[in-house]
């Protein structure tokens, strides 16, 4: 390709963040391709299974109206497992029943994200899937281009937006991000199972096209820093466990088999009896967050979503919603820059600017703290779940024991377990973390 054919921008990936970076800027009248090294976008693309959208119904106004989106979550659950029993926080609303459904949609990504993609092919961007982008081509000191796999093309461009997820070589490659900290990479495994729609309707109490996202901690993943999660799709539901590399090598767990023992716990084998396996994968999920983020620009290149980093990985578990915003404020920073014809490190900066005025860094910087002091205190989630629950065991067990015994019996339990100066103690640092 000739420096007079290049394109405008070359993004790297076809996952929200790509595709909202690509659909922001067609509708500019900036030439972009995407580049998507599955054989169509969404097939080697894995979450969860909850797609946040306040920036998707920006960019694709009731885009539910036409999307294959799954379920709209209007129950959310969150509990501890110990080895037999469960203690749970549980709300359910039926204003999330109605538009804009909360911007909470269960999906499949392998269809959702072709969807997506068609929309943005139909706004006037080149998705070319089955491409590979091996390396970024650079001269002095800025990025012009990428070179592709197979083949070994080299297409060249204004900027590239790197959007290619959570371990972006390519970020590494021109020396943005350093190797992974095992401490700060999760790695996930997720498994659909089909059941029919009405025994989904039946088994967790849903009205229609509602849908329920539980996120489980403890035992779900044998006590190590992460949580495991159930979200119902129409005809089936995802399954998973994500846990630190770090901690899963410190404990010398397979994910595979984790996940096998967490659709065995009594509290989640009757919610899954029955159904057929339909799809399994893995995937890396950045939890560094703000305190570890990559140096996010240079001459040339933004980086987004994974790739940069973000992930809300609190209880919120936000990441989708994240890789949208940042790929639209890459975009309108890639307009401006071409307008200016500029796209020199200097310009491209104004992108953190950007980040650092939305909701994205706001809630990045809030939860800072909460993924090291989860690190620093991993007796929070091996310990406190079979004590707390063993003790709620205890109190509501019915005997012939006076209640005023029983309650003597469990506080006295509770501070030779737990102890009531340390209890307070890790509440408290636990709410520094938020702050």
């Amino acid at each position: 390709m000739s420096e007079e054919e290049k394109f405008d921008c070359i993004v790297v990936g076809a996952g929200p963040a790509g595709l909202s970076a690509a659909l922001t800027l067609v509708k500019a009248g900036v030439e972009v391709a995407v580049l998507e090294r599955g054989e169509y976008p969404g097939s080697k693309n894995v979450m969860g299974g909850i797609l946040f959208t306040p920036v998707l119904d920006k960019l694709l106004p009731e885009f539910w109206k036409s999307a294959p989106v799954e379920r709209f979550v209007t129950h959310r659950r969150y509990s501890v497992l110990s080895k037999e029993g469960e203690a749970a926080f549980d709300f359910k609303t039926a204003a999330y029943g109605e538009p804009d459904y909360n911007n909470s949609w269960t999906v499949l990504r392998a269809k959702f994200d072709r969807w997506f993609a068609d929309q943005v092919e139909e706004a006037g961007a080149m998705i070319i899937p089955g491409m590979m982008v091996s390396e970024l081509l650079v001269k002095d000191g800025r990025v012009t281009g990428v070179k592709t796999e197979p083949g070994g093309d080299e297409l060249n461009c204004d900027v590239v937006i790197c959007c290619e997820g959570a371990n972006s070589f390519l970020a590494e490659q021109v020396g943005l991000r350093k190797p992974h900290d095992p401490k700060h990479l999760a790695v996930a495994v997720k498994e659909v199972i089909g059941l029919p729609q009405d025994e989904i309707e039946s088994r967790f109490h849903l009205n229609g096209n509602e849908g329920c996202a539980y996120e489980i901690f403890g035992q779900a993943v044998q006590g190590t820093f992460g949580s495991g999660f159930l979200y119902t799709n129409k005809e089936s539901i995802s399954i998973g466990v994500g846990s630190t590399i770090h901690d899963m090598k410190r404990h010398e767990l397979n994910p595979n088999d984790v996940l096998e023992g967490f659709k065995k716990h009594p509290a989640i084998a009757p919610l899954v009896k029955g159904g057929e396996s339909l799809e399994y994968a893995a995937h890396m999920i950045p939890e560094g967050g703000y305190s570890h983020m990559p140096k996010l620009t240079m001459s040339g290149l933004i980086l987004t979503g994974d790739a940069a980093g973000f992930v809300n990985a609190s209880h919120y578990h936000e990441g989708s919603n994240l890789a949208m915003a940042s790929g639209v404020h890459a975009a309108e920073t890639v307009i401006a820059a071409k307008e200016k014809g500029d796209f020199s490190e200097a310009t491209l900066s104004g992108y953190r600017d950007k980040l650092e005025n939305s909701f994205v860094f706001k809630d990045l910087k809030k939860f800072q703290k909460f993924s090291g002091f989860l690190n620093d205190n991993p007796h929070l989630l091996r310990d406190y779940p079979d004590s707390i629950i063993g003790l709620l065991t205890d109190y509501f067990r019915i005997s012939e024991k006076p209640k005023a015994q029983i309650e003597k019996d469990v506080i006295a339990k509770f501070r030779r377990e737990i102890g009531i100066i340390n209890f307070a103690k890790d509440m408290y640092k636990m709410w520094r973390a938020t702050r």
